[in-house]
């Protein structure tokens, strides 16, 4: 679905990403963790295309997205999916309104099937009570349910997460988790999740890329992640956490 190829990219001399190889199988969920500051998020606006790499290739069903013209990168994005850190509700929109306007364009569907797609996916995200409620009545984790339940009313194929799980406390930061892990099962939907929240990658990982001054430092699941033996994996996950696999 998703295939990354000796991707880089630098901003002047700082060098964010190196070389970087990875495969996302249709339906897996891939977690790239990592500190703040490794290069993920630049790596997640690469593969949808909001910035463009010094070099390398990622394709996307087969299509190099770097080699393509606005029109088709556009056509593809239409099947991509993407929920940002800070949810990016329109404050001055409702619920339901900040769900239409993801669909503003789409002249196939009438007022009717809108609606019915509105409350299909708040009702997935098990937030239907809030369709006519504005954002900022809504709780940090209620305004990442809408943003999720908007990231998937355009029924896509993908969907991009990034650092889902910010600013969330723990409780509603494993209900966000078990949610992304619920509609990944659901709708099928092949997933990319940057974080660098543990319990996040616990409960929906496939496959971990853990990534470190731009370059991949470990790729497998999370029991091969406790056991490697690198300084900085070591030191990402801490003592605590690794000596939990022994209980």
């Amino acid at each position: 679905m998703i295939k990354i190829e000796n991707i880089s990219k630098s901003f002047g001399d700082f060098v964010v990403l190196k070389n970087v190889n990875l495969e996302i199988s249709k339906g897996e969920t891939l977690v790239i963790l990592g500190k703040s500051g490794t290069g993920k998020s630049v790596l997640l606006r690469i593969i949808i295309g909001l910035l463009e790499p010094d070099q390398g290739s990622i394709f996307i069903n087969n299509y190099n997205i770097t080699k393509i013209n606005t029109k088709q990168l556009n056509q593809i994005r239409k099947k991509i999916g993407f929920l940002f850190q800070n949810s990016a509700l329109y404050d001055s929109l409702s619920v339901r309104e900040n769900l239409e306007f993801a669909l503003r364009d789409r002249k196939d569907l009438s007022y009717k099937d809108i609606t019915e797609r509105v409350e299909k996916y708040l009702d997935a995200v098990k937030l239907i009570e809030a369709i006519d409620k504005m954002p900022s009545e809504l709780s940090g984790g209620m305004r990442k349910r809408v943003a999720l339940a908007r990231a998937l009313i355009i029924e896509p194929e993908i969907i991009l997460y990034d650092e889902p799980t910010t600013g969330l406390d723990p409780i509603t930061t494993r209900e966000i988790s078990y949610l992304i892990s619920e509609v990944q099962k659901k709708f099928n939907l092949t997933s990319v999740v940057v974080t660098h929240d543990l319990e996040c990658v616990k409960i929906v990982a496939d496959k971990i890329a853990v990534l470190h001054n731009g370059e991949i430092k470990f790729y497998g699941d999370y029991s091969g992640l406790l056991n490697y033996n690198e300084e900085i994996v070591i030191d990402f996950l801490g003592k605590k956490e690794r000596e939990l696999k022994y209980i």
